[in-house]
């Protein structure tokens, strides 16, 4: 076994093999934090009734959603995206909490004001999970693996929650590596380490490979990261287009985009591609409803709201059309959002060749309470032709 939690000494010089590692110049000291089943842990720490106890944030009506899993539910197989009366079959006494996201959105404030103690370069991916790039840090700390260490025991301190930490030399690795010793974890990838991590982890698990992704990578023989590794530039694109190449870096631990502070998210999408291609109108609205409330979920745990709703859809022949409409208000909540995704579909069928893809996304992107509060009225308006 490889050491990936070595923490003893300070952090090494890169590895210089440019045809292995390849590493930016001059290298970097990557965070990545990720707090512990962020909202479930937010509801246990305030309401000691449910601590120890299997408990879901999300709605409990029948096509509820579950937004967070506590550890204990997650031991029964409950996962956040679940529908909530899967959950309850998964386990009998799954205790439904409703989500507070002006509190989540409040202790998030306190986590970021933590992290910009040691950092500038800070790069929020959602309420409960960051980069930081620490090269360089506020404290004048010799080690990231220290600078992780503290920001964890502040976070601890000051809000009463745990964070995991992923500290490696780029956000692939130390992504992955926050994962890796959830919860309440710390887990550190060297340069020296870093293939070696990749080559033994399941394909599954890589960030931008999902469970479709993953299935076809499986009957080409591909389950693990030194699988992928095995396999040519020119063969991943002929078999996963313009992302074979991301997955010929990501198996060699190649990733040289930097920290960014000024990220500004410009959409939230999702989209599905389903093995058998779909006909009926009842199918595509399923579809389209879940695409909806994943784009919804998204858009609840970052505080965004939106103004434009787009829907994708891809035929049987491989024909992509997209369609858009901008509304008068920014809508941020499933049923907003599907009533435009279901109007963008009507001119659209009946299909005559079947649909092999369909998405949904929201963008015109802002924040701020006053965005998420739209009324019924203002949205029939603002779905009028």
């Amino acid at each position: 076994m490889y050491l990936l939690c070595s923490m003893d000494g300070p952090d090494q010089a890169l590895d210089r093999n440019p045809a292995e590692t390849l590493p930016a110049p001059g290298g970097r000291k990557i965070i990545h934090i990720d707090m512990d089943a962020f909202y479930a842990s937010v509801e246990q720490r305030d309401d000691p009734a449910l601590r120890g106890k299997p408990v879901a944030v999300g709605g409990t009506r029948e096509r509820g959603v579950v937004a967070a899993a506590s550890y204990e539910a997650r031991a029964f197989g409950v996962r956040s995206a679940m529908a909530s009366a899967v959950a309850r079959r998964q386990c009998a006494d799954l205790i439904f909490v409703r989500p507070r996201f002006d509190v989540y959105r409040e202790v998030s404030r306190q986590i970021q004001a933590i992290f910009a103690d040691y950092t500038d370069l800070i790069e929020p991916l959602s309420l409960d999970e960051a980069y930081l790039d620490v090269t360089e840090n506020h404290q004048g700390i010799a080690t990231a693996t220290d600078v992780a260490r503290a920001i964890r025991e502040r976070i601890r301190a000051e809000t009463g929650l745990t964070a995991s930490a992923g500290v490696s030399y780029n956000k692939f690795i130390a992504k992955l590596a926050s994962d890796h010793n959830k919860p309440d974890g710390l887990c550190v990838v060297r340069p020296d380490q870093g293939l070696a991590f990749i080559a033994r982890l399941p394909v599954a698990r890589f960030h931008g490979i999902g469970p479709v992704t993953a299935k076809r990578m499986e009957k080409l023989g591909i389950h693990s990261g030194a699988d992928l590794r095995r396999c040519g530039r020119d063969f991943l694109a002929q078999q996963f287009g313009k992302s074979g190449d991301y997955f010929y870096l990501a198996a060699r631990a190649i990733d040289h985009r930097p920290v960014r502070a000024d990220r500004v998210r410009k959409s939230i999408g999702s989209e599905n591609t389903f093995f058998t291609d779909l006909y009926a109108h009842d199918d595509l609205a399923a579809a389209l409803l879940e695409s909806s409330e994943t784009v919804a979920r998204h858009a609840e745990r970052t505080g965004k709201a939106g103004r434009t709703v787009s829907l994708k859809l891809r035929y049987a022949d491989f024909r992509t059309l997209t369609r858009a409409r901008t509304l008068a208000t920014p809508v941020s909540d499933a049923a907003s959002i599907n009533a435009v995704a279901l109007q963008l579909l009507a001119p659209l069928e009946p299909v005559e060749l079947g649909v092999r893809l369909l998405g949904v996304t929201l963008s015109s992107l802002g924040e701020g309470e006053d965005e998420l509060t739209v009324t019924a009225e203002q949205l029939a308006l603002a779905l009028e032709d």
